[in-house]
Protein backbone atom coordinates (compact mmCIF):
# COMPACT_ATOMS: atom_id res chain seq x y z
CA UNK A 1 0.00 0.00 0.00
CA UNK A 2 1.21 3.52 -0.78
CA UNK A 3 0.30 6.47 1.42
CA UNK A 4 -0.49 9.89 -0.01
CA UNK A 5 -0.57 12.82 2.39
CA UNK A 6 -1.58 16.30 1.27
CA UNK A 7 -2.90 18.98 3.58
CA UNK A 8 -5.71 17.52 5.66
CA UNK A 9 -5.78 14.36 3.56
CA UNK A 10 -4.15 11.05 4.24
CA UNK A 11 -5.31 8.57 1.62
CA UNK A 12 -4.29 4.96 1.20
CA UNK A 13 -3.69 4.00 -2.40
CA UNK A 14 -3.44 0.42 -3.65
CA UNK A 15 -0.40 -0.44 -5.75
CA UNK A 16 -1.39 -1.63 -9.27
CA UNK A 17 -0.48 -5.26 -8.46
CA UNK A 18 -2.75 -7.98 -7.10
CA UNK A 19 -1.75 -9.91 -3.95
CA UNK A 20 -0.53 -12.77 -6.12
CA UNK A 21 1.86 -10.38 -7.85
CA UNK A 22 0.02 -10.29 -11.19
CA UNK A 23 0.25 -6.86 -12.85
CA UNK A 24 -3.07 -5.23 -13.63
CA UNK A 25 -4.34 -2.47 -15.90
CA UNK A 26 -5.36 1.03 -14.89
CA UNK A 27 -9.01 0.29 -15.76
CA UNK A 28 -8.97 -2.83 -13.59
CA UNK A 29 -7.45 -0.93 -10.69
CA UNK A 30 -10.00 1.89 -11.08
CA UNK A 31 -12.81 -0.65 -11.14
CA UNK A 32 -11.76 -1.89 -7.71
CA UNK A 33 -12.01 1.55 -6.09
CA UNK A 34 -14.11 1.53 -2.93
CA UNK A 35 -15.13 5.20 -3.12
CA UNK A 36 -14.91 7.92 -5.77
CA UNK A 37 -14.38 11.50 -4.63
CA UNK A 38 -15.59 13.74 -7.45
CA UNK A 39 -14.02 17.19 -7.71
CA UNK A 40 -17.35 18.77 -8.68
CA UNK A 41 -20.69 19.59 -7.08
CA UNK A 42 -24.20 20.43 -8.26
CA UNK A 43 -23.25 24.06 -8.74
CA UNK A 44 -21.12 22.79 -11.64
CA UNK A 45 -22.74 19.50 -12.70
CA UNK A 46 -26.00 18.90 -14.52
CA UNK A 47 -28.55 16.57 -12.87
CA UNK A 48 -27.86 12.93 -13.70
CA UNK A 49 -27.81 9.60 -11.83
CA UNK A 50 -24.69 8.46 -9.99
CA UNK A 51 -23.67 5.31 -8.15
CA UNK A 52 -23.81 5.26 -4.33
CA UNK A 53 -19.99 5.18 -3.98
CA UNK A 54 -19.66 8.58 -5.72
CA UNK A 55 -19.31 11.57 -3.41
CA UNK A 56 -19.02 15.19 -4.57
CA UNK A 57 -16.24 17.25 -2.99
CA UNK A 58 -15.92 20.05 -5.55
CA UNK A 59 -14.15 23.12 -4.21
CA UNK A 60 -12.48 21.30 -1.31
CA UNK A 61 -9.36 23.43 -1.84
CA UNK A 62 -11.23 26.75 -1.71
CA UNK A 63 -10.92 28.98 1.33
CA UNK A 64 -11.51 32.62 2.33
CA UNK A 65 -9.15 35.13 0.77
CA UNK A 66 -6.05 36.26 2.65
CA UNK A 67 -4.53 39.77 2.46
CA UNK A 68 -2.46 40.41 -0.65
CA UNK A 69 1.24 41.30 -0.63
CA UNK A 70 1.74 45.02 -0.04
CA UNK A 71 2.84 45.99 -3.58
CA UNK A 72 0.10 43.90 -5.17
CA UNK A 73 -2.52 45.41 -2.87
CA UNK A 74 -1.37 48.91 -3.80
CA UNK A 75 -1.73 48.08 -7.49
CA UNK A 76 -5.20 46.64 -6.89
CA UNK A 77 -6.32 49.69 -4.89
CA UNK A 78 -5.08 51.99 -7.65
CA UNK A 79 -7.83 50.60 -9.89
CA UNK A 80 -10.43 52.77 -8.17
CA UNK A 81 -14.07 52.03 -8.87
CA UNK A 82 -13.29 50.04 -12.04
CA UNK A 83 -11.69 47.17 -10.15
CA UNK A 84 -9.34 44.50 -11.49
CA UNK A 85 -9.21 41.55 -13.88
CA UNK A 86 -7.26 38.40 -12.95
CA UNK A 87 -5.68 36.53 -15.87
CA UNK A 88 -4.09 33.09 -15.57
CA UNK A 89 -3.78 30.21 -18.03
CA UNK A 90 -2.56 27.81 -15.36
CA UNK A 91 0.84 26.44 -14.44
CA UNK A 92 1.21 24.32 -17.59
CA UNK A 93 1.11 27.29 -20.00
CA UNK A 94 4.18 29.40 -19.26
CA UNK A 95 4.59 31.14 -22.60
CA UNK A 96 2.73 32.24 -25.73
CA UNK A 97 3.83 33.17 -29.21
CA UNK A 98 4.87 36.80 -29.62
CA UNK A 99 1.92 37.48 -31.91
CA UNK A 100 -0.61 35.95 -29.52
CA UNK A 101 0.86 37.74 -26.49
CA UNK A 102 0.70 41.10 -28.27
CA UNK A 103 -2.87 40.41 -29.34
CA UNK A 104 -3.91 39.69 -25.76
CA UNK A 105 -1.97 42.63 -24.32
CA UNK A 106 -3.58 44.96 -26.85
CA UNK A 107 -7.06 43.89 -25.75
CA UNK A 108 -6.22 44.22 -22.04
CA UNK A 109 -4.77 47.71 -22.59
CA UNK A 110 -8.19 48.97 -23.68
CA UNK A 111 -9.87 48.06 -20.38
CA UNK A 112 -10.54 50.66 -17.69
CA UNK A 113 -9.76 47.92 -15.12
CA UNK A 114 -6.28 47.09 -13.87
CA UNK A 115 -5.11 43.62 -14.97
CA UNK A 116 -2.91 41.15 -13.12
CA UNK A 117 -1.57 38.66 -15.68
CA UNK A 118 0.37 35.55 -14.79
CA UNK A 119 2.88 35.33 -17.62
CA UNK A 120 6.52 34.26 -17.77
CA UNK A 121 7.22 35.04 -21.42
CA UNK A 122 8.83 38.08 -22.99
CA UNK A 123 7.05 41.33 -22.19
CA UNK A 124 4.59 42.11 -25.04
CA UNK A 125 5.25 45.30 -26.98
CA UNK A 126 1.56 46.27 -26.74
CA UNK A 127 1.36 45.89 -22.95
CA UNK A 128 -0.69 48.72 -21.46
CA UNK A 129 0.07 50.70 -18.33
CA UNK A 130 -2.98 49.11 -16.68
CA UNK A 131 -1.48 45.60 -16.91
CA UNK A 132 1.19 44.03 -14.73
CA UNK A 133 2.92 40.70 -15.40
CA UNK A 134 3.64 38.25 -12.58
CA UNK A 135 5.46 34.93 -12.46
CA UNK A 136 2.95 33.76 -9.89
CA UNK A 137 -0.36 35.00 -8.53
CA UNK A 138 -2.16 34.28 -5.24
CA UNK A 139 -5.16 33.33 -7.36
CA UNK A 140 -7.60 32.42 -4.59
CA UNK A 141 -6.80 35.61 -2.66
CA UNK A 142 -7.21 37.77 -5.76
CA UNK A 143 -10.51 36.17 -6.73
CA UNK A 144 -11.75 36.79 -3.20
CA UNK A 145 -10.78 40.47 -3.33
CA UNK A 146 -13.80 42.83 -3.45
CA UNK A 147 -12.32 44.75 -6.41
CA UNK A 148 -12.14 41.69 -8.72
CA UNK A 149 -14.54 42.07 -11.64
CA UNK A 150 -13.62 39.16 -13.94
CA UNK A 151 -11.38 36.12 -14.23
CA UNK A 152 -9.74 35.06 -17.51
CA UNK A 153 -9.10 31.35 -17.11
CA UNK A 154 -8.06 28.31 -19.15
CA UNK A 155 -10.89 26.36 -17.52
CA UNK A 156 -9.07 24.20 -14.99
CA UNK A 157 -11.27 22.76 -12.26
CA UNK A 158 -9.35 24.45 -9.45
CA UNK A 159 -9.63 27.92 -10.96
CA UNK A 160 -13.28 27.52 -11.87
CA UNK A 161 -14.17 26.45 -8.35
CA UNK A 162 -12.27 29.34 -6.83
CA UNK A 163 -14.25 31.68 -9.11
CA UNK A 164 -17.52 30.02 -8.08
CA UNK A 165 -16.56 30.12 -4.40
CA UNK A 166 -15.90 33.86 -4.55
CA UNK A 167 -18.60 34.71 -7.12
CA UNK A 168 -16.46 36.00 -10.01
CA UNK A 169 -17.71 35.78 -13.65
CA UNK A 170 -15.31 34.19 -16.12
CA UNK A 171 -13.92 34.50 -19.63
CA UNK A 172 -12.90 31.00 -20.65
CA UNK A 173 -9.92 30.31 -22.92
CA UNK A 174 -9.90 26.47 -22.94
CA UNK A 175 -7.06 24.58 -24.61
CA UNK A 176 -7.03 20.84 -23.87
CA UNK A 177 -8.18 17.96 -21.61
CA UNK A 178 -11.28 18.76 -19.53
CA UNK A 179 -11.03 22.52 -20.04
CA UNK A 180 -13.49 22.88 -22.98
CA UNK A 181 -16.06 20.80 -21.10
CA UNK A 182 -15.58 22.81 -17.90
CA UNK A 183 -16.09 26.11 -19.72
CA UNK A 184 -19.12 24.65 -21.53
CA UNK A 185 -20.68 23.98 -18.11
CA UNK A 186 -20.08 27.56 -17.02
CA UNK A 187 -21.45 28.94 -20.31
CA UNK A 188 -24.60 26.85 -19.93
CA UNK A 189 -25.09 28.22 -16.43
CA UNK A 190 -24.63 31.81 -17.63
CA UNK A 191 -21.44 32.45 -15.64
CA UNK A 192 -18.87 32.63 -18.44
CA UNK A 193 -18.14 33.65 -22.02
CA UNK A 194 -15.81 31.52 -24.15
CA UNK A 195 -13.18 32.67 -26.64
CA UNK A 196 -11.00 30.47 -28.86
CA UNK A 197 -7.31 31.00 -28.21
CA UNK A 198 -6.34 29.94 -31.74
CA UNK A 199 -8.78 32.13 -33.67
CA UNK A 200 -9.62 35.04 -31.37
CA UNK A 201 -8.81 38.65 -32.17
CA UNK A 202 -8.21 41.52 -29.76
CA UNK A 203 -11.80 42.59 -30.37
CA UNK A 204 -13.09 39.11 -29.41
CA UNK A 205 -11.26 39.08 -26.09
CA UNK A 206 -12.15 42.68 -25.32
CA UNK A 207 -15.80 42.07 -26.17
CA UNK A 208 -15.94 38.97 -23.96
CA UNK A 209 -14.43 40.87 -21.02
CA UNK A 210 -16.79 43.82 -21.43
CA UNK A 211 -19.71 41.40 -21.58
CA UNK A 212 -19.00 39.60 -18.31
CA UNK A 213 -18.04 42.83 -16.52
CA UNK A 214 -20.84 45.11 -17.73
CA UNK A 215 -23.80 42.73 -18.09
CA UNK A 216 -25.28 42.12 -14.62
CA UNK A 217 -26.61 38.66 -15.51
CA UNK A 218 -23.14 37.08 -15.42
CA UNK A 219 -22.43 38.35 -11.92
CA UNK A 220 -25.91 37.34 -10.78
CA UNK A 221 -25.55 33.84 -12.21
CA UNK A 222 -22.13 33.18 -10.69
CA UNK A 223 -23.35 34.52 -7.34
CA UNK A 224 -26.26 32.08 -7.54
CA UNK A 225 -23.77 29.24 -8.11
CA UNK A 226 -21.72 30.56 -5.20
CA UNK A 227 -24.73 30.48 -2.88
CA UNK A 228 -25.46 26.88 -3.94
CA UNK A 229 -21.85 25.95 -3.29
CA UNK A 230 -21.82 27.45 0.20
CA UNK A 231 -25.25 26.05 1.13
CA UNK A 232 -24.11 22.54 2.06
CA UNK A 233 -24.62 20.62 5.33
CA UNK A 234 -20.90 19.80 5.38
CA UNK A 235 -17.88 21.50 3.85
CA UNK A 236 -16.41 19.63 0.84
CA UNK A 237 -13.10 19.06 2.64
CA UNK A 238 -14.88 17.63 5.69
CA UNK A 239 -16.98 15.40 3.44
CA UNK A 240 -13.88 14.07 1.69
CA UNK A 241 -12.16 13.34 5.01
CA UNK A 242 -15.30 11.61 6.35
CA UNK A 243 -15.61 9.23 3.40
CA UNK A 244 -11.92 8.40 3.35
CA UNK A 245 -12.07 7.55 7.05
CA UNK A 246 -15.37 5.68 6.47
CA UNK A 247 -13.66 3.35 4.00
CA UNK A 248 -10.75 2.84 6.40
CA UNK A 249 -13.03 2.15 9.39
CA UNK A 250 -15.06 -0.47 7.54
CA UNK A 251 -12.10 -1.94 5.65
CA UNK A 252 -13.71 -1.00 2.39
CA UNK A 253 -17.17 -0.04 1.18
CA UNK A 254 -18.28 -3.21 -0.60
CA UNK A 255 -21.91 -2.47 0.20
CA UNK A 256 -21.72 0.67 -1.98
CA UNK A 257 -19.82 -0.92 -4.88
CA UNK A 258 -21.90 -2.20 -7.79
CA UNK A 259 -21.39 -5.75 -9.08
CA UNK A 260 -20.96 -4.40 -12.60
CA UNK A 261 -17.25 -3.90 -11.83
CA UNK A 262 -16.86 -7.68 -11.56
CA UNK A 263 -18.42 -8.44 -14.94
CA UNK A 264 -16.47 -9.07 -18.11
CA UNK A 265 -16.95 -6.62 -20.97
CA UNK A 266 -19.36 -8.91 -22.85
CA UNK A 267 -21.38 -9.54 -19.69
CA UNK A 268 -21.49 -5.81 -18.89
CA UNK A 269 -22.93 -5.07 -22.33
CA UNK A 270 -25.29 -8.10 -22.07
CA UNK A 271 -23.75 -9.66 -25.17
CA UNK A 272 -24.12 -13.13 -23.62
CA UNK A 273 -27.85 -12.52 -23.09
CA UNK A 274 -28.18 -11.07 -26.58
CA UNK A 275 -26.37 -14.08 -28.03
CA UNK A 276 -28.71 -16.49 -26.21
CA UNK A 277 -31.80 -14.63 -27.41
CA UNK A 278 -30.54 -14.54 -30.99
CA UNK A 279 -29.83 -18.27 -30.80
CA UNK A 280 -33.39 -18.90 -29.57
CA UNK A 281 -34.86 -16.75 -32.35
CA UNK A 282 -32.67 -18.43 -34.97
CA UNK A 283 -33.68 -21.88 -33.67
CA UNK A 284 -37.38 -20.92 -33.72
CA UNK A 285 -37.09 -19.61 -37.28
CA UNK A 286 -35.20 -22.73 -38.35
CA UNK A 287 -37.83 -25.07 -36.82
CA UNK A 288 -40.68 -23.02 -38.30
CA UNK A 289 -39.03 -23.16 -41.75
CA UNK A 290 -38.47 -26.91 -41.42
CA UNK A 291 -42.09 -27.48 -40.39
CA UNK A 292 -43.37 -25.38 -43.29
CA UNK A 293 -41.13 -27.24 -45.70
CA UNK A 294 -42.25 -30.59 -44.28
CA UNK A 295 -45.95 -29.80 -44.58
CA UNK A 296 -45.52 -28.28 -48.01
CA UNK A 297 -43.78 -31.40 -49.27
CA UNK A 298 -46.28 -33.72 -47.58
CA UNK A 299 -49.41 -31.98 -48.83
CA UNK A 300 -47.79 -31.51 -52.23
CA UNK A 301 -47.32 -35.26 -52.59
CA UNK A 302 -50.91 -35.92 -51.46
CA UNK A 303 -52.21 -33.43 -54.02
CA UNK A 304 -50.23 -35.02 -56.83
CA UNK A 305 -51.45 -38.51 -55.82
CA UNK A 306 -55.10 -37.36 -55.93
CA UNK A 307 -54.59 -35.89 -59.38
CA UNK A 308 -53.16 -39.17 -60.67
CA UNK A 309 -56.10 -41.07 -59.19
Amino acid sequence: MAKLKKGAFEVLLSDPVFPCGRPTTLCETMGKAEIWLMRTYWDFEFPRPYLPNFEFVGGLHCKPAKPLPKEMEEFVQSSGEHGIVVFSLGSMVKNLSEQKANLIASALAQLPQKVLWRYKGQKPATLGSNTQLFDWLPQNDLLGHPKTRAFITHGGTNGIYEAIYHGVPMVGVPMFADQPDNIAHMKAKGAAVEVNLNTMTSADLLGALRTVINEPSYKENVMRLSRIHHDQPMKPLDRAVFWIEFVMRHKGAKHLRVAAHDLTWFQYHSLDVLGFLLTCVAAAIFLAAKCCLFFCLKFGKIGKKKKRD
